[in-house]
């Protein structure tokens, strides 16, 4: 790598500019001062220092003073201020290019990273310039708040710099995608995720984080990602109540909906006839929906409800009556339990209408 240009080549010139612009009276002319802007931008793509090469700027012109007639300080100051204007230009524009590039390429390698469309070798070559290691395992956690979120929105660089002062350099990742915030951490650090999830809780007011289980290789973070959004679309179709979810506390909803067609089967062999209730199936599904999530607990699932045990007891009897299955019958409420579950995966019956 060939070494960087000392300070004064790139103020190469400039003494002899400022000396002609303060004799003649001139102002600097386009030419010189694109001569400037370009001399900026050289110096900033060679990594150095702006403060450093304003000095130089200033000793030029205290070079050249003593050479000007009395009275020329004012030319001078108005050429310097000229000259170092344009060269912050030009340094300062090709820095925001270089951010921009740099932007560019995290977002690809992000996209790649999470949607796995990149050759597995070279992505996980790419993930060290972003701080993975991607023959480790990974974890991902996702949140979604009330409102989508990007790169530059106070909420995401709010908590990345909590994140990040928190845990220091432990090969995390924070970005977003899709108005989510997305975090990428080291499988065998779960406290990283974990205070992720809680920092994310609280900025979006009330938003809800979905964690997925740890997967080795670049791969690895395509299915733990999955397996987050996964989990946050179950807990909207299930009305699954908690702030954080874990992908591994779920895996039963999968295998349940593996086979559809038997689960829909399923459902409506079992809840069909709750349709023949007044008010239809739903209000009888909610009741069974309560009562097992309370652990068949009556007077917690009619609190639930906002019923009274004479109403709930009513409701139980009136699904015993339909479906010739007691869901206070230990070998009845696996059937009931399993089918409402089902319901509420795939949205009967709403769906089924």
């Amino acid at each position: 790598m060939a070494e960087a240009a000392a300070p004064t080549e790139h103020v190469a010139g400039c003494a002899d500019t400022l000396l002609d612009a303060c004799t003649t009276g001139r102002r600097l002319t386009r030419g010189e001062l694109e001569s400037r802007r370009a001399h900026g931008a050289r110096a900033a793509e060679a990594g150095l220092a702006l403060r450093g090469l304003i000095r130089e700027h200033l000793a030029a012109a205290r070079e050249i003073q003593p050479r000007l007639p009395s009275g020329s300080m004012g030319p001078l100051l108005a050429a310097v201020e000229q000259a170092v204007d344009a060269f912050a230009e030009g340094y300062e524009r090709a820095q925001y290019q270089a951010v921009r590039q740099e932007e560019a390429a995290r977002r690809e390698f992000i996209d790649d990273l999470l949607y796995g469309r990149s050759d597995l070798g070279r992505l996980a070559e790419r993930s060290e310039r972003f701080g993975l290691r991607l023959s480790q395992a990974h974890a991902v956690a996702v949140a979604q708040g009330p409102e989508p979120y990007g790169d530059g929105y106070p909420v995401a660089r709010g908590i990345e710099e909590t994140v990040l002062a928190r845990f220091g350099n432990r090969q995390i990742l924070l970005t977003t995608k899709d108005g989510r915030l997305i975090c990428v951490a080291p499988g065998e650090q779960p406290d990283v995720l974990a205070y992720f999830a809680k920092q994310a809780y609280a900025a979006t007011d009330g938003g809800r984080v979905a964690i997925g289980r740890s997967h080795h290789g670049a791969g690895g973070v395509v299915h733990s990602y999955e397996e987050a959004l996964n989990a946050l679309d179950l807990a909207e179709r299930m009305g699954l109540e908690g702030p954080v979810l874990h992908a591994a506390d779920l895996l039963v909803y999968p295998v349940l909906t593996r086979d559809r067609q038997a689960m829909a089967d399923l459902v409506e062999s079992v809840l069909g006839p709750l349709r023949q209730a007044r008010g239809g199936a739903q209000p009888l599904v909610d009741t069974l929906t309560a009562y097992f999530d309370s652990g068949c607990v009556g007077t917690e699932a009619a609190r639930r409800l906002s019923l009274s045990v004479r109403a709930l007891t009513y409701r139980l009897e009136r699904i015993h009556t339909l479906t010739a299955a007691d869901p206070a019958d230990p070998r009845n409420r696996y059937t009931l339990q399993t089918a409402v579950i089902g319901a509420r995966l795939l949205g009967w019956p709403d769906a089924a209408a």
